[in-house]
């Protein structure tokens, strides 16, 4: 490793020995008439001859911006505010190493109230950077009446599939974000709290397939869920309210407010969602002895309806104590209370006669109340570009879980062979604590230095008592019981060092990680108490070396290396085992290990027309889950099985080919594999998948808009078992009333109802089985929504004061 990175070094020295030094900058003020700096003003630079801006920025709460790093040459400037006439500049030589421009002064609109600005551009559904993709949720016409789960489902590259588990092009162990936050949540928890959080309460979605790293190294990647902020200065908001109807009915609610003025912001954002959907499960299993001859077959058919109403409140505030210095706060809070009647029936056959049948219903009630608070800091060195920022957060989650199961089993003739009633009391309590810092340098020649640290703590309480029920008497099992506690302490700290010159950029990144963790679960009159305790340091380095074909970058290649890790969910290390019915078991596993992952990526991209991209993914330690079958049983459990890779070629394009219609392509074609064993059968499975989604927006009119979304996934590994393929098609159309500020939206989901899962299984021992699972996906949708202001305020201000970019007081661990 010390090899690799003085190599670095002196590559980078050589390189900045061998670079031009004609590089300067150009410095100015935006201002009104009143000689005040306008904050927030949107300045974008061009170089004499091109189309496209070399750079863009915001100015600063004084009315401020720089544009460092340019080659000589001949410039001009174009400004935009809110409230303000567009300005374009004359044309500017930068012939030295600093050019201060006299101030801007922008003359006002016709009108400076912010009920009056009509805004004519209109924010792409995708957007593409060398580290992300970039989904813009309020430009999914179909996000009025969704849930955030299924606007996360709509995006390009994400699957979820009937467990809550999310995948980003077909890689598993995706670690999601919100604000930049970590959510710490097992996959369905994280499903149920993001069913609860309304899509309108969305800004973006950002997909990081190989984050740099400033970034936790957990995860095969990184989604982020950028929640909405509001940049626009005085009192305003948005209220959005949307309603579906598949089999059953779904309503989602949102208000966000926003008050920004002076050096205060405070924003909050209030949402409601309601909603009752149904699963569809429908097992054939095969048993065979060990000559593979058919010993026994079950039918077994699963139905489940949930019901889920979910509450959440985010209240925040910035205060810019000086041009300088900003403090943050936060403060979030979810409530969730969900329901699932769960039936099936089964017949056992042995093996072409009808042997048995039986019934069984469970009921499960959830009660979920979370909440998190933030306090962050941000601290400017004047206008030398250093920076430190530091934030600290409290995460608690704490959930009441209780099940009651009734099980039946009959003779061919329907007389009762015997009835099996438990009931399961599984609350579930979470801390987290963890606090960061991060620290910015610029250094000479297009160079900057990032170095940061963060500490995490979290402790897991997780108990599970369980009752068997006879003569409506409940008596705990012991031996069936559990209590599990975890806690896990993660420090790190990473340097990350970016250079560039004219053609050429690198960035060499190296992230230190040391983890201890220790498990308990508590004895009690049959169960002995076990515990394990695990303390590892692993190191995670990253490359990123980018070439451009032009001085404005419209074409590049960019190349990368990076290592990551992802780690057990707290949840998956709890042995305990749960019954879903007579013949399907899942649990935990405590000696799960981390799981790693080495990235290698090579990129070619031209404007947004064109983006190419082919990625080797191996993995070690691969954590899978496996199903054993013992007695007819299966029972599914997180295994370290082995090693994995995964070829992908990324295909995308964004083009707009008439001035009404804009057109997105992503494509990804994979290669995968594992190698391992299970129950001593070798799993070794191979397969080739094509995923295609298409996203196509039209604008019918000033006021009416359109859009049509397909997405096609062929035959896929999941787990021990592959998936057929599968498509779905959506559409949508809005219409703007109330002189834009309203909207009315229409849409409909998974038209054909062509959603549903055909999986058949792969490397079972003496067993096998296929599967059909479907569920409300397609829904017809009616959404609307509402932008707002303070129009008395309005009236009363003489000119516009926005704020400081609220993202920029807001920091992200």
């Amino acid at each position: 490793m010390k090899a690799i990175l003085f190599t670095l070094l002196i590559i980078i020295i050589w390189f900045d020995c061998m670079a031009q030094q004609n590089i300067g900058a150009i410095k100015t003020t935006i201002k009104d008439f009143h000689s005040a700096g306008i904050p927030g003003a949107t300045v974008r630079i061009y170089k004499v001859g091109d189309s496209i801006a070399v750079k863009a920025g915001s100015s600063d709460i004084n009315g401020q911006i720089t544009f460092g790093n340019l080659d000589y040459g001949n410039y001009f400037l174009k400004v935009s505010a809110l409230g303000k006439k567009d300005y374009q500049g004359p044309i500017i030589q930068l012939n030295n190493s600093n050019l201060m421009l006299p101030p801007i002064v922008l003359t006002p609109a016709k009108s400076i109230g912010l009920a009056e600005v009509v805004v004519s551009a209109k924010r792409p559904l995708i957007e593409t950077e060398i580290d992300r993709t970039i989904v813009n949720v309020s430009a999914m016409i179909s996000s009025a009446s969704s849930n955030s789960l299924e606007v996360l489902e709509k995006t390009p590259g994400v699957t979820i599939n009937s467990n809550g588990e999310i995948t980003l092009n077909g890689r598993s162990g995706v670690m999601v974000l919100i604000d930049g936050r970590q959510t710490y949540m097992s996959a369905q928890s994280l499903a149920n709290y993001l069913k609860s959080l309304p899509g309108g309460v969305l800004d973006k979605i950002e997909l990081m397939e190989n984050p740099p790293a400033k970034y936790d190294a957990a995860g095969n990647a990184i989604i982020n869920l950028k929640l909405k902020k509001n940049r626009v200065g005085g009192f305003t908001g948005s209220f959005q309210t949307g309603y579906s109807q598949g089999r059953y009915a779904k309503n989602n609610n949102s208000l966000y407010i926003n008050y920004n003025h002076a050096k205060l912001n405070f924003f909050g954002n209030f949402s409601y969602n309601l909603e009752k959907a149904y699963l569809s499960d429908d097992y054939d299993r095969y048993f065979y002895n060990s000559l593979s001859e058919l010993k026994s077959r079950i039918l077994l058919d699963n139905n489940t309806i949930s019901r889920l109403n979910g509450s959440n409140a985010i209240i925040g505030l910035d205060y810019n104590i000086s041009e300088y210095t900003t403090y943050g706060a936060q403060i979030n809070f979810n409530k969730t209370n969900q329901k699932n009647n769960y039936d099936y029936y089964n017949q056992t056959l042995n093996p072409f006669m009808l042997d048995s049948t039986g019934s069984g219903s469970t009921f499960i009630k959830d009660e979920g109340r979370n909440w998190s608070t933030n306090v962050n800091y941000t601290h400017k060195f004047g206008k030398s570009g250093r920076e430190i920022t530091m934030d600290a957060n409290y995460l608690n989650y704490d959930s009441k879980n209780k099940q009651s199961l009734d099980n039946f089993t009959y003779t061919p003739f329907g007389e009762t062979l015997s009835n099996r009633r438990y009931f399961y009391n599984v609350p579930s309590l979470i801390h987290v604590y963890n606090a960061k810092a991060d620290y910015v340098h610029p250094l000479k020649g297009k160079a900057k230095l990032e170095v940061g640290i963060k500490t995490s703590f979290v402790n897991n309480d997780n108990i599970a008592d369980y009752y068997t029920i006879t003569n409506q008497v409940a008596t705990i099992d012991t031996n069936q019981s559990n209590h599990f506690k975890y806690s896990e302490n993660i420090n790190a700290a990473y340097i990350n060092v970016q250079k560039s010159w004219r053609y050429l950029g690198i960035q060499a990144g190296l992230r230190a990680e040391n983890t201890h963790a220790e498990g308990r679960q508590l004895g009690n009159a049959a169960v002995t108490e076990t515990r394990f305790t695990k303390n590892y340091t692993q190191l995670f380095p990253s490359l990123f070396i980018n070439y451009k074909l032009d001085t404005t970058g419209k074409q590049f290649f960019n190349f990368s290396i990076s290592r990551r890790i992802n780690r057990p969910n707290y949840q998956l290390l709890n042995p305990f085992i749960f019954i879903r019915d007579q013949f399907s078991y899942t649990s935990g596993n405590p000696l799960l290990t981390p799981q790693y992952q080495y990235r290698y990526e090579v990129k070619y991209q031209y404007r947004q027309a064109l983006r190419l991209g082919l990625s080797y993914n191996r993995f070690t330690d691969v954590i899978f889950r496996t199903t054993s079958v013992t007695d007819n049983i299966f029972t599914t459990k997180p295994q370290n099985i082995g090693k994995g890779f995964m070829y992908i070629l990324n295909i995308g394009s964004s083009l707009s080919p008439y001035t009404w219609w804009n057109f997105n392509l992503d494509m990804q074609i994979a290669r995968m594999g594992l190698n391992g064993q299970v129950d001593g059968v070798t799993l070794n499975p191979r397969n080739s998948v094509v995923r295609g989604g298409t996203q196509n927006q039209f604008m019918i009119s000033k006021r009416l808009s359109a859009e049509v979304f397909a997405y096609y996934i062929s035959s896929d590994l999941n787990g021990q078992a592959y998936t057929q393929a599968m498509f779905r098609t959506n559409a949508a159309v809005q219409l703007k009333i109330l002189d834009g500020k309203g909207s009315i939206r229409l849409n409909v989901d998974d038209i054909f109802h062509s959603w549903v899962y055909h999986n058949y299984s792969v490397d079972l021992k003496q067993a096998n089985y296929t599967q059909v699972t479907e569920s409300d996906t397609r829904r017809f949708g009616l959404g609307f929504t509402y932008r707002f202001g303070n129009e008395l305020f309005k009236r009363k201000r003489k000119y516009d004061s926005n704020g400081l970019d609220d993202e920029k007081g807001r920091l992200q661990p």
